[in-house]
């Protein structure tokens, strides 16, 4: 592609020529631990993506939630995050035994600024772990021990630019159908394609 398209970027100096070098003051905002303003974010958040890559560098993007403060701060420079029942493909969790480095960003519903962390994961089944993540009187089936290498508050001119949390400017709900995407690969029928978007429905109610 390189050697064909003129307008290919290829080096960090033609990059740096397009979007300029960044103020004297930001590389202040990039921390090695957890600052109190980070830990006091992560305490309010509900709601992480996870991004993992196995050992060919192959990624995987998880979101996570809870309630504020399912991920526990054990130190300033470590975090627990919980992992509960899903759909066992655990794309992430085999990520992290292959290739320990990983990405984080927390969210705070209204919130435009973002918390970005970045760090190495190991995983733990430790009984003490997994009950002090616990949530609706079950035990988290995993944890997800995080060392933070690096972490920063990211503005919010990408929320801004969305919209996103201006529920004026929200489209209409997208339906989602399990069902009719999962029959049609096995040949099944509208009738086995709602009986599975029931199961679906009754799994969400019952089993968080």
């Amino acid at each position: 592609m390189a050697a064909t398209d003129p307008y290919c970027i290829t080096t960090v100096e033609q990059l740096r020529a397009r979007i300029g070098e960044p103020s004297p003051l930001v590389p202040h905002k990039l921390w090695r631990s957890l600052e109190p303003v980070a830990i006091d974010f992560i305490n309010r958040s509900p709601f992480l993506l996870l991004a993992t890559s196995d050992a060919a560098g192959n990624l995987d993007v998880s979101p996570k939630g809870d309630g504020p403060g399912f991920v526990v701060v054990e130190d300033p420079s470590t975090l627990l995050i919980p992992d509960r029942k899903g759909n066992k493909l655990i794309f992430g969790l085999q990520n992290i035994l292959a290739n320990p480095h990983v990405g984080i960003i927390f969210l705070i519903p209204g919130t435009g600024e973002t918390l970005r962390v970045n760090g190495t994961a190991e995983l733990t089944a430790d009984p003490a772990v997994l009950e002090k993540l616990s949530a609706r009187g079950q035990p988290a089936a995993v944890a997800i021990r995080v060392t933070v290498q690096e972490c920063f508050l990211h503005c919010a001119k990408a929320f801004l630019r969305a919209q996103l949390w201006q529920p004026e400017g929200w489209p209409q709900r997208q339906p989602i159908s399990f069902g009719k995407l999962l029959a049609s690969k096995v040949g099944g029928d509208d009738a086995m394609a709602h009986k599975i978007d029931q199961f679906v429905e009754e799994d969400y109610k019952t089993n968080l």
